[in-house]
């Protein structure tokens, strides 16, 4: 008996003999679709002739087939939208878990964002990227055309430090400087303040999760759905916890309350991850039910928040005001509370791969080692270049230069969508992300992949109907991103252990009013035309 995909066990019979391949199945209970596994299955033979073998595999109940040989959970079968939709079926398939090459398991490399990406290559991005609207791509505008926000560097200084190895924790001056915002920010009259020892600089968010997930003591860990993509994999690729998903409540909002987190606390869960503000669905929770949650954890669950998009909050005028955790943290290095942020979002350079961790000594202390075989660490010319960013005036006006441009621009994306007949339920408070219902359109464009692919058609139909949904993707020209993305993504399912297509957040898409108003407007003009044919 050997594990499976996913933890399944399987039987291998490396000598069948006179058994057909239909027999083995049906022997098996609950079998699953030989199909799926062509190249482990060979001819029926005798021991003493060719060496050929037939795998068995021995899967939970509630797996039933289909006539086509397909596995699909027997809450329902596949709809006919599904059968009849090219872009399901390569959906499909590129989460089946086949293995062409013994060495190579091809779902790590098949993420949303590089799925997305080989779909619209499929359809010409490669050819001409600036061409196409990008209505929802995963950054905010880089350009330097802000009412009131500072000029980023064009040029950078290379020192004689930067060009040697730099520490996996960042160096220290940026750290500091890191540590000081956060201070006059968000610890103004509080005894305990963090210092440089209680930052680690990391190349980006993503990087940085990963960290994180490698210091993690065995524990049962935490998520909400939906939440952001990238958590999928790294929850899925680790072993030192058990990623145990709660869904959030679509009539509710999917807000996190104070409740929902005593429940997680009381069956055991001892690490909990969530992106606050939230992406995909834009929305926050702040003081006071912040505090609360952050009380509830204290001492009982390490609490990891991804920060990314703090300062996008739209909740108090526009004032400048940053959502944080940090405001609510009584001892910097007694309460188990990581914090995620830096450069990309709220700075405008998702380019310059330049994020940190804020925590306690002894998490920042792991997580800052762990950098030597994961990563190396960060960009050093880089974060030179960063240190003198984070003066907190310059941050605090810049933020307020960020909040109020980019409400104009969502209030502008609300005002077409709800024209072209959509209905927001939740308007988005914080974030640049519109999580868009689409169960309201006609059938063949109403889920977010059959929606995904009528716009790729658009694409295709008229080379000026520049309209099409992708992941982020670095072009040749330089950093684009993505433009809508089907909800299932945020649907998140590490190890595959749930068929996707049940999922609620199949008929959504995540819109972004990151992109510049001139795309806004571009992309807004296909999808009216989308919906008009």
């Amino acid at each position: 008996m050997a594990a499976g995909k996913g933890g399944l066990p399987y039987l291998i019979n490396p000598w069948a003999t006179g058994v057909s391949k239909l027999d083995t199945l049906n022997a098996a209970p609950n079998p699953v679709a030989s199909h799926k596994y062509h190249h482990l299955t060979g001819s029926t033979g005798s021991h003493s002739g060719s060496a050929s073998w037939t795998p068995s595999f021995f899967i939970p109940p509630k797996i039933e087939m289909t006539s086509s040989g397909r596995k699909f959970s027997v809450s329902k079968g596949p709809s006919a939208s599904e059968l009849n939709s090219k872009i399901h079926r390569q959906f499909r398939n590129a989460h089946e878990g086949h293995r062409p090459h013994a060495g190579l398991d091809p779902s790590r490399a098949s993420t949303g964002v590089v799925w997305c990406t080989e779909r619209a290559t499929e359809h010409g991005f490669q050819d001409d990227p600036t061409g196409w609207a990008n209505l929802g791509q995963g950054a905010p505008e880089v350009d330097d055309d802000i009412e009131g926000s500072f000029e980023r560097p064009k040029t950078i200084n290379v020192s004689m430090a930067g060009r040697e190895y730099g520490p996996t924790a960042g160096i220290k001056p940026l750290r500091a400087a890191v540590a000081n915002l956060y201070n006059v920010h968000h610890r103004q009259g509080k005894d305990s303040k963090y210092t440089w020892e209680n930052i680690a600089v990391v190349p980006g968010g993503r990087a940085g999760l990963i960290r994180i997930a490698a210091v993690l003591n065995n524990a049962y860990l935490g998520f909400f759905i939906p939440d952001y993509t990238a958590y999928n994999e790294m929850l899925g690729l680790f072993r030192n916890f058990a990623a145990i998903p709660s869904p959030l409540s679509e009539a509710d909002g999917y807000h996190i309350h104070p409740e929902k987190i005593a429940e997680e606390i009381a069956r055991g869960t001892s690490v909990i991850l969530t992106s606050n503000p939230r992406n995909p669905t834009g929305q926050v929770v702040k003081n006071p039910e912040l505090a609360q949650i952050q009380d509830l954890c204290r001492d009982r669950a390490t609490l990891i928040m991804d920060e990314f998009y703090g300062g996008y909050n739209y909740t108090s005028n526009c004032d400048g005001t940053t959502v944080s955790a940090a405001e609510n943290i009584v001892d910097v290095d007694e309460d188990d509370v990581l914090l995620i942020d830096g450069l990309t979002k709220r700075f405008r350079l998702p380019g310059w791969r330049v994020a940190w961790i804020v925590g306690p000594k002894e998490f920042i202390k792991a997580i800052g080692s762990c950098g030597s075989y994961l990563d190396g660490g960060t960009n050093v010319p880089f974060q030179e270049a960063a240190i003198s960013m984070l003066e907190p005036t310059k941050v605090l006006n810049e933020m307020k230069a960020l909040q109020t441009h980019f409400r104009n621009k969502r209030d502008y994306v609300l005002g077409r969508l709800k024209s072209l007949g959509f209905k927001i339920k939740n308007v988005p408070d914080s974030t640049f992300y519109i999580w868009l219902d689409l169960s309201g359109l006609p059938a063949g464009i109403n889920d977010g992949l059959n929606f995904f692919q009528k716009c790729l058609e658009q694409k295709v139909i008229g080379r000026t109907e520049y309209v099409t949904f992708l992941y982020e993707q670095q072009s040749l020209t330089g950093a684009s991103f993505l433009l809508v993305v089907p909800g299932i993504f945020f649907d998140l399912n590490p190890a595959k252990r749930r068929d996707l297509f049940d999922s609620p957040c199949h008929h959504f898409i995540r819109l972004s009013y990151g992109p510049t108003m001139e795309t806004l407007k571009k992309g807004l003009d296909g999808i009216e035309r989308i919906l008009k044919k």
